[in-house]
């Protein structure tokens, strides 16, 4: 107080002992925040209520919950408390599954929210950066009619879809916000955020085959592919519509690439058409790119780490399998084309590959 702070923060086991010290030496000024700290898990919404009173009861300005995320739906009871509380409140939830209650506090009614001034040096589990709340989540900028999109997956922090979204949201004037979305249940995750405001995704590893059945309806292509890649929510009843964008995606920038570096003409139609096209990995990527390998004229290739796997997938989009074992072997002829769908090489383990990729003899038989 005396060095003119305009909060003090204190724990709420000693709240009642300290707010009673202070009592007629406090500015006017100086707001008392009274937190509570749950390291565990995030109790019931009923628990949390009783909470909130306990923590009034102290005599604080601002009452403040941090609770810690076993699941990302576990956030939804802490924005239900704040966004019906008749007093200031914070409600954090803690952990990276916890990322959505720091940056959509202002629109669950959330007195203010907490960053670091330096990636990896936090104060709680899962804080942002302030120059990415301010910058990347234009965090003044949100509001109670905010609309919330992310990417659901995991792992799903490496994602760089919030840079592209939300500058994009930005520049056009658009009042959205997209986040990363850790989720380990995808149909409780799409069942408890069923409000319009949660209004679309992208899904990524390990979700998008789970994603078709979460739908209500799927397009023709994505169900032909067995994977949804993106989400869309109707704004007029919440329904649920599901589509496959990978395959146009990835096929698209091989295509080019072949293009440039075999100086072939765009209107000559698809470089990949008679070309042996093996895909690394069987599942919702895999077959989106199998499936846009096949519509482009290509000869399909299912390679695997579980033969089944591989073998069903080959069976589907008319095409051959073998196990990823078999790979390192595979070259009957030259000029094939490599995709690797699966989750080797992400992050953190950026320089891995499926199969050794220095002087390996191949993948000289590969031309892309």
């Amino acid at each position: 107080m005396e060095l003119g702070a305009d909060y003090i923060d204190v724990e709420l086991k000693v709240a009642h002992d300290f707010i009673k010290s202070i009592n007629g030496k406090k500015p006017e000024k100086i707001k008392v925040i009274v937190s509570s700290h749950n390291y565990q898990n995030t109790p019931s919404v009923e628990e949390l209520g009783n909470l909130v009173v306990r923590i009034q009861s102290t005599g604080a300005d601002i009452v403040k919950i941090a609770t810690t995320a076993l699941e990302i739906t576990d956030v939804a009871r802490i924005f239900q408390i704040t966004v019906h509380s008749q007093v200031p409140i914070i409600g954090i939830v803690m952990g990276d599954r916890g990322l959505i209650s720091r940056i959509l506090c202002a629109k669950f009614g959330g007195y203010l929210t907490f960053g670091t001034l330096e990636a990896g040096v936090v104060s709680a589990p899962g804080q942002p950066t302030i120059e990415d709340l301010l910058n990347l989540y234009n965090f003044r900028q949100l509001g109670p009619d905010t609309k919330l999109y992310g990417i659901i997956g995991k792992p799903v922090g490496h994602s760089k879809s919030p840079m592209l979204y939300n500058e994009a949201f930005k520049s056009t004037g658009f009042n959205g916000v997209y986040i990363h979305l850790l989720v380990d249940d995808l149909a409780k995750f799409l069942q408890t955020y069923s409000s319009a405001d949660f209004a679309g995704f992208s899904c990524t590893i390990p979700h998008k085959e789970a994603a078709v059945k979460c739908c209500d309806e799927v397009d023709p292509v994505a169900k032909s592919i067995g994977a949804v890649n993106c989400i869309i929510r109707s704004q007029s009843d919440g329904k649920l519509f599901g589509y496959n964008t990978d395959y146009v995606g990835a096929i698209s920038a091989i295509e080019d690439g072949l293009r440039v570096r075999y100086n072939i003409n765009g209107t000559a139609g698809s470089p990949l058409a008679g070309k042996l096209f093996v895909v690394i990995g069987a599942g919702g990527a895999g077959k989106a790119l199998a499936y846009g390998a096949k519509q482009k004229g290509a000869r399909a290739v299912i390679a695997n780490r579980t033969y089944e796997r591989a073998r069903e997938l080959a069976h589907i989009i008319g095409g051959d399998a073998l196990s990823l074992a078999d790979l390192a072997r595979f070259h009957p002829e030259e000029g094939m084309i490599l995709a690797n769908t699966t989750s080797i090489g992400m992050q953190p383990n950026i320089d891995e590959t499926p199969i050794p990729k220095v002087h390996h003899p191949a993948l000289h038989f590969f031309s892309l």
